[in-house]
């Protein structure tokens, strides 16, 4: 079986170990997992993919905006697992208004700059985030320009 083989059926067996309840559903494409899991889970598997299974390594956090769709905003996660060379994608949807669901910071502090630039922009919320605030845009500035109802013009200037 090739590096990549064993990577694959690495994390085939990392999702069988998941709670089945949690995972919500998964799919492989080009030998790329992704598991859908509930946000009332999400902070559950992803403490168990970090210390059981051993996905250290945040690659990236980020947000879509499925705009008018209800739920909005889908959050997503890559996963690096370093002593198996397996890359895992978590998916959750953000479903409360305003759009809310939990901080990974506490698991990967890498999170942390990633969960503020979500908020900035996209207005997703991060529960238990230690210091959630914007971090590319100015503190004054209003609303969340890559929502997808944001003013294409941006907010009303007063160049004057």
């Amino acid at each position: 079986m090739s590096g990549e083989g064993l990577s694959r059926a690495y994390v085939e067996e990392v999702i069988e170990g998941l709670p089945a309840q949690a995972v919500r559903g998964r799919t492989c494409f080009r030998d790329q997992w992704t598991i859908d899991v509930g946000a009332e889970d999400l902070l559950a598997v992803m403490t168990e993919l970090r210390n059981r299974w051993g996905f250290r390594y945040l690659i990236d956090l980020t947000a879509v905006d499925f705009y008018p769709q209800k739920p909005r905003f889908q959050v997503v996660y890559h996963l690096w697992c370093h002593a198996h060379h397996a890359l895992l994608r978590v998916k959750t949807w953000a479903e409360t208004d305003p759009p809310s669901v939990p901080s990974v910071s506490g698991l990967w502090t890498t999170a942390d700059w990633h969960e503020r630039e979500c908020y900035d922009l996209l207005g997703i919320h991060f529960a238990g985030h230690p210091n959630l605030r914007r971090i590319l845009l100015p503190e004054t500035w209003e609303g969340h320009p890559l929502r997808k109802d944001y003013p294409t013009e941006g907010p009303d200037w007063d160049l004057d």
